[in-house]
């Protein structure tokens, strides 16, 4: 029985003691009843507090009950605890996790929080060509020749070759490697080449440098590497748009800069602008004792080389670029050493400029001023870009000073320039690229295999580069001072049909004129002042592959 009929119970005890103790007369019969009432209500009191008491005994012992559960439960869960073996934590997510990628761009291996990759990089370009040139004449009576104006000697001239410039084909770059990041704020590059101008490399190294981002927009590079050096300079040999660069730049570009130089640069790059600063060295190459490559040095050459450019006006779908650029060669290469007598000439260190003409087919270097003596020599250059939708129009300006070491000679001076255009009929044009300050390849929204016919790009381009100075009238000998480099006048026009954005064909055509009177009469074998120039057209097609 509960507390509640207890208490009922109870209750009723006392309202039958009330109701007795009202009786104002007792009555022996009625005194017999009352008391009858009063023992039974006592029982069934004494009956509850029994069963209450047996509730109480039952509730202890089932507490006991459950404290020993408890207990064995506590002495099973402590033995399995130290007989269970120990499992390993689980696993943390770092940066030791990799994703590899084959679509979307170059094949790539990184890690998942992006602070170290490697991307495989390769470019295959396969040229052919026919020039068109007048048939070779007699030694005496066909004067088209090349070589270098000053600093001759027989090792390097082919009086021969420049009239019959070679028909073929040629590798004009072979490149693989590797790029990509590590910690963070390192970049890295290294590339060999195996492809060439006139004939193709054993192989070399092309590219290897190591760059530092973390104090951005601040990058220092230091290794083997183009530096920026100007606006055609930094095309993307992958995405030019004509076979090669104009030869004004290639001749600006190989005073300081180019490719394969080593060198440290500051630079830094914002949307639209860009200002860059390295000190540059020699480039890599072979020595010429080995039968290929560069001239050996006692002395490798010390330069200087610097860019400011900046996109002040743009929009949606236009841009305007101006920019300058320039060179200072403080120290210049050795390529004599000492005399007999032990002695340094002035003539020891030296600049060349010269050029193999914008096609690589053959490699002869139809302008050459050879070898100038050089205490110092320095190049500045503007440039000019001005895009409108998917119609690109450039231009470059250099001018080159050199102060030469030799007293009593003047001082030469050379100027050459460009201008180029092209035009994406259907689709975007080209894509201006503000790390480098510079124009990519167009983009290909519809590539060939995924339902498109890829893109289609126009490119026209005259340049000219003028390595005479002094050169005097024809038929005259040449003065003290003068160098008879040539002046090279070059038309080009150009189909590029990008496939997919990693396959490109384009066929180019050039019509191609040379102004340059002997500069030996002697050793070219020619009449004195005898024009050893030429003009010829010719044709090419190209192939490639990269990514």
């Amino acid at each position: 029985m509960g507390a509640r009929s207890f208490w009922l119970s109870a209750a009723a005890v006392a309202a039958v003691t009330a109701a007795d103790g009202a009786i104002a007369a007792p009555d022996p019969a009625t005194e017999d009843a009352r008391l009858a009432r009063l023992e039974a209500a006592v029982a069934s009191l004494q009956a509850q507090v029994a069963a209450q008491q047996g509730l109480r005994q039952e509730n202890a012992a089932l507490r006991q009950q459950v404290g020993a559960l408890q207990t064995k439960v506590a002495a099973l869960q402590s033995a399995r605890i130290q007989t269970a073996p120990a499992l390993p934590p689980p696993p943390q997510p770092g940066p030791t996790a990799l994703r590899a990628s084959l679509t979307g761009g170059p094949p790539r291996v990184a890690t998942d929080d992006g602070r170290f990759s490697a991307n495989l990089y390769a470019l295959v370009q396969l040229d052919g060509a026919e020039y068109f040139q007048a048939a070779p004449g007699p030694l005496g009576a066909d004067f088209r020749r090349s070589g270098p104006a000053l600093g001759f000697s027989a090792a390097n001239v082919d009086l021969g070759h420049a009239r019959n410039l070679r028909d073929g084909t040629l590798f004009r770059r072979a490149r693989i490697g590797v790029w990509g990041k590590a910690f963070g704020d390192f970049q890295y590059r290294a590339f060999f080449d195996f492809g060439g101008s006139g004939a193709e490399n054993a192989g070399q190294l092309y590219e290897a440098w190591i760059q530092y981002s973390g104090l951005q927009p601040l990058k220092l590079r230091v290794g083997a590497f183009p530096p920026l050096q100007g606006l055609a300079d930094q095309d993307s040999t992958a995405a030019q748009p004509l076979l090669e660069r104009a030869a004004s730049a290639d001749v600006a570009r190989n005073l300081a800069a180019g490719d394969t130089r080593i060198a440290a640069q500051l630079w830094a790059a914002g949307d639209h602008w860009l200002a860059s600063g390295a000190v540059t060295g020699r480039t890599i190459g072979v020595v010429a004792s080995t039968g290929t490559g560069v001239a050996p040095t006692y002395g490798d050459q010390l330069a200087f080389v610097g860019r400011v450019a900046v996109s002040p006006l743009y929009g949606r779908d236009w841009l305007i670029h101006i920019g300058a650029h320039g060179s200072y060669v403080d120290h210049p290469a050795d390529t004599a050493g000492p005399s007999a007598a032990g002695s340094t000439p002035a003539s020891a260190e030296s600049v060349s400029l010269s050029d193999q003409a914008e096609l690589r087919i053959d490699g002869t270097k139809l302008i050459n001023t050879g070898n100038i003596d050089a205490r110092h020599a320095d190049e500045v250059g503007a440039e000019f870009a001005a895009q409108w939708r998917s119609f690109l129009l450039q231009s470059e300006y250099e001018h080159f000073d050199v102060q030469r070491a030799i007293a009593l000679v003047t001082d030469p001076h050379f100027d050459g320039w460009y201008v180029e255009a092209s035009w994406v009929p259907v689709g975007r044009g080209r894509r201006y690229n503000s790390q480098t300050a510079a124009f990519d390849a167009p983009p290909v929204p519809r590539p060939v295999g995924a339902g498109g016919w890829g893109t289609v790009e126009l490119a026209a381009r005259y340049a000219e580069m003028n390595l005479n100075y002094h050169a005097g009238p024809p038929g005259s000998a040449p003065t003290a001072d003068a160098i008879r480099g040539g002046d090279l006048r070059t038309w080009a026009a150009s189909v590029n049909w990008w496939l997919t954005p990693t396959v490109r064909v384009a066929i180019e055509g050039q019509h191609v004129t040379i102004s340059r009177l002997s500069p030996d009469a002697t050793s070219y074998q020619t009449p004195t002042g005898a024009q050893i120039g030429q003009s010829y057209d010719a044709v090419a097609v190209r192939t490639q592959f990269g990514f």
